[in-house]
């Protein structure tokens, strides 16, 4: 994914978001609605989130050092994981509390009653417009992957956060506007809490997911099937690399990746041979994964033939 791409997604979700939230509030305020307030904090959060994810990239950008000397390139899976929290936190729990608290002391929208309504359908044309963005920005990496494949396999945090973001807010603005509906139609306020009640289920289950993600990537995943892939056939490619015995890749952040491997090189190949295979193989790789940018490659005999060739070979 590029960097471009998923800062463009980022302030779109971020400038529809502000503009929700003051719509919410304002409603919230003329009719004192549970849903209303439910979707009003969720709107701020997810503004808080956007702006943790700016932040988080400006933050991986910083160099190596010596105390972090293979950079700040994993800031962006911390902020991606602090955004889980605020989800869960500030947007799930709230609307759960709040929604309880309704329904234990249920009342109607009493004044401007149309007003959420109309909030809630412009909400959901501005969120519409964002995740239409977020869309846009995941196919031109996405290929033939599913979406919940994507969500699973990207290593860059912003787009799969701000398309599960933009969804959880579609359904939720959805729930919000039935829970809306149904209370000016009976009068009963208790529709309206059970509206902010399950909108804070929403938000805590793709919290969850959302968390559940971030974790992954700060444990540290590997490359994906198809840069491995490139990897291997780039070794491959040089004449004196005979096999990789074995390999292991690591994201240091969405746009670096570790490349660990040890190669089976001949006997009788002079130490100025293999050091010019390694310098070869290094650049062949960098030419076919261009976020490979910590290589090391380690040369060794291959131990396996030499069992297979020796004196003791079983007959």
């Amino acid at each position: 994914m590029s960097a471009e791409g998923g800062s463009k997604a980022v302030i779109a979700a971020l400038l529809a978001n502000l503009g929700i939230a003051v719509t919410k509030f304002l409603a919230f305020l003329l009719t004192a609605s549970s849903s209303m307030l439910a979707e009003s904090i969720h709107s701020v959060a997810d503004s808080g989130n956007q702006l943790l994810l700016l932040l988080g990239k400006k933050q991986s950008r910083r160099g190596a050092s010596p105390l972090h000397p293979f950079g700040h390139g994993r800031e962006r899976y911390i902020y991606g994981f602090i955004v889980a929290v605020v989800l869960f936190s500030v947007g799930g729990l709230f609307a759960l509390y709040e929604g309880w608290h309704k329904i234990q002391d249920p009342h109607g929208i009493e004044s401007w009653k149309w007003v959420p309504v109309a909030v809630l359908v412009a909400a959901l044309v501005m969120e519409g417009l964002s995740f239409r963005t977020a869309v846009h920005e995941a196919n031109q990496v996405r290929g033939d992957v599913s979406w919940p494949g994507f969500i699973r396999r990207a290593r860059s945090p912003e787009l799969p956060v701000i398309l599960l973001e933009d969804s959880a807010a579609l359904v939720g603005l959805a729930l919000a506007l039935a829970g809306v509906l149904l209370t000016l139609a009976t009068g009963n306020g208790v529709w309206d809490g059970l509206g902010s009640i399950a909108i804070g289920l929403l938000l805590v289950c793709v919290a969850i997911v959302l968390a559940a993600e971030m974790k992954s990537l700060l444990v540290g995943e590997s490359a994906t099937r198809e840069d491995v892939r490139r990897i291997e056939e780039a070794l491959a490619a040089e004449p004196l690399v005979d096999r990789i015995i074995h390999m292991k890749t690591m994201h240091l952040g969405p746009d670096e990746l570790l490349v660990a491997a040890k190669i089976a090189v001949t006997p009788t190949d002079s130490a100025a041979e293999v050091a010019h295979a390694i310098d070869a193989a290094e650049a062949r790789i960098r030419d076919a994964v261009p976020i490979a940018r910590l290589i090391y490659l380690e040369p060794d005999l291959d131990r396996t033939l030499q069992r297979e060739s020796g004196p003791d070979r079983p007959r």
